[in-house]
């Protein structure tokens, strides 16, 4: 006689409300042992990692305007606006048929638009090469705990990859690079975020479904885009996001924390400690 004869034969001795009970505790064991297991932290870079916004890119486009011989300044309130729209070139864009609508250009708009990137990107790579720009709270931390414990680590962003690699570079050596088993970045999809496209472009190159990844994201338009690849996301918002609707993120917190440098759970799932773990994670993962 099998074990599941055997267990018949009890389940008709005893009440049924015994039996609902035992049924759904059998059934959450299933699940919880069919659920997958989080093989892969994949990063944001801008306003995640660091505080790139404000303290480089920012600064990196009014130098690219001051050196073009344009008076644009785009102060702290006019960036925060301006990113309601991710990329570069597409924030010029935004910029000039938003905020700046009577501007006059007698060639190619395009073509401007494009060289102001480009000169826009090497001042903010001179800005990380000076070590302008740190790393945001914990983020070297767990990436040491990540790494450690076997999971993989990888990155999705709007930025351009010399952007990427000059940060990563500047804040953690040439060597970091290979941390990483793919550095989604810029144009290499079609569509940015919110669009899922750079994160569908991730999953495919690390060989992993949605459900094995978790994601940092910082802002709205991230998260949609983390969503939209349907990978459960954990938010770390700062200045000019705390503002954002995070609906479904997990759980969203200030900062990722250090043993000196306590985080705040500002909504969702608590963790267990006052700075994020890979135990964390795992338990964040299970519950997203």
């Amino acid at each position: 006689m099998s074990f599941f004869e055997i267990k018949g034969e009890f389940y008709n001795r005893i009440s049924p409300s015994v039996q609902k009970f035992d049924i759904i505790l059998t059934y959450s064991k299933l699940e919880k042992r069919d659920m997958k297991q989080l093989k892969a932290v994949i990063f944001d870079v801008d306003g995640t990692l660091a505080e790139t916004e404000r303290d480089g890119h920012r600064i990196a486009f009014n130098r690219a305007f001051s050196e073009s011989g344009l008076d644009w300044n785009w102060d702290e309130g006019l960036y925060g606006e301006l990113l309601a729209v991710t990329g570069g070139k597409e924030r010029i864009r935004y910029f000039l048929s938003h905020f700046h609508t009577d501007f006059q250009y007698r060639g190619d708009i395009e073509e401007l638009i494009i060289n102001l990137h480009a000169i826009k990107t090497r001042h903010y790579v001179a800005l990380l090469e000076e070590h302008a720009i740190g790393l945001r709270p914990g983020v070297i931390r767990l990436m040491d705990e990540i790494r450690d414990a076997g999971i993989q680590l990888a990155i999705a962003t709007t930025t351009t990859p010399a952007n990427v690699m000059a940060l990563v570079k500047s804040t953690l050596g040439e060597q970091a690079l290979d941390w990483f088993d793919c550095i989604a970045a810029g144009d290499i999809v079609p569509a940015k975020k919110p669009a899922p496209d750079i994160f569908d472009y991730c999953l495919e190159q690390i060989g992993l479904s949605a459900d094995e990844c978790l994601v940092f994201e910082d802002s709205a338009n991230g998260v949609l885009s983390s969503f939209g690849a349907k990978i459960p996301t954990v938010v770390t918002l700062n200045n000019y996001t705390q503002h954002d609707d995070f609906s479904g993120a997990i759980t969203v917190l200030d900062h990722l924390g250090d043993p000196d440098n306590p985080c705040q759970v500002i909504s969702g799932e608590k963790i267990k400690g006052e700075y994020v773990t890979v135990e964390d994670l795992r338990q964040l993962h299970s519950n997203g």
